[in-house]
């Protein structure tokens, strides 16, 4: 069919970008996922939700002291906390892997117990998934790479913002906006690059021989 299509265009003078033909040429079943998708999406999670619970009792020292620069700073160490979702979805690339990933990841950070809660640990790490989602989606789930990875974390760390905005009426726009773009900034920086980091050591290991993201 892709080909029907692209003899079809050529025939009409239509000129077709080689991105253009590369996207006609991807079957629908290609984003369909697959059992090691879910299984390796899994792993991902859980090893990411063993990683929030751990700072969940580590980070009321750094976050006071990050806050004490200026309030709202602490937004910077958020980034333990986003980087599931960029990491499960560049290594899966299927639409639904960061949403499921940060989910699940904050599922579990809630059920081995926290400060936090339910609001702290899952109702923010789906508006982070949500977010990191969105980094892809925007890109038609065709770029992967270190922008679209950082583009995922930074949108992670916009949910992630926007909820503590939501939950904290009682902060100044200051503390708020200052809240917002530490956040963004430490979902791209650290969450979206330092897995993009960590994908590529994966991919030079052949761990990623079963998915295209290995096969680069």
């Amino acid at each position: 069919v892709p080909s029907t299509i692209y003899m079809h265009m050529t025939r009409k003078g239509t000129s077709m970008t080689n991105t253009e033909i590369d996207a006609a040429r991807i079957p629908y079943t290609s984003r369909r996922w697959r059992v090691v998708d879910l299984v390796t999406a899994t792993a991902i999670a859980a090893a990411s939700g063993l990683v929030f619970w751990m700072w969940d009792f580590i980070c009321t020292a750094p976050l006071t002291l990050f806050g004490a620069v200026t309030p709202g700073f602490e937004g910077i160490l958020n980034a333990f906390w986003l980087f599931a979702g960029p990491l499960a979805a560049i290594i899966i690339r299927k639409p639904g892997a960061a949403l499921y990933a940060e989910t699940v990841a904050a599922m579990l950070e809630l059920l081995l117990g926290n400060q936090w809660g339910a609001g702290g640990s899952l109702v923010v790490g789906i508006m982070q998934g949500v977010g990191a989602e969105l980094g892809f989606a925007l890109l038609a789930y065709r770029v992967w790479n270190l922008a679209s990875t950082m583009l995922s974390g930074a949108l992670a760390g916009l949910g992630c913002g926007i909820y503590y905005w939501i939950t904290n009426p009682g902060w100044g726009v200051l503390r708020a906006s200052v809240y917002l773009a530490t956040s963004v900034v430490s979902g791209a920086l650290i969450a979206g690059g330092l897995s993009w980091v960590l994908y590529r050591m994966l991919m030079k290991t052949g761990a990623l021989d079963h998915f295209a993201s290995g096969r680069q």
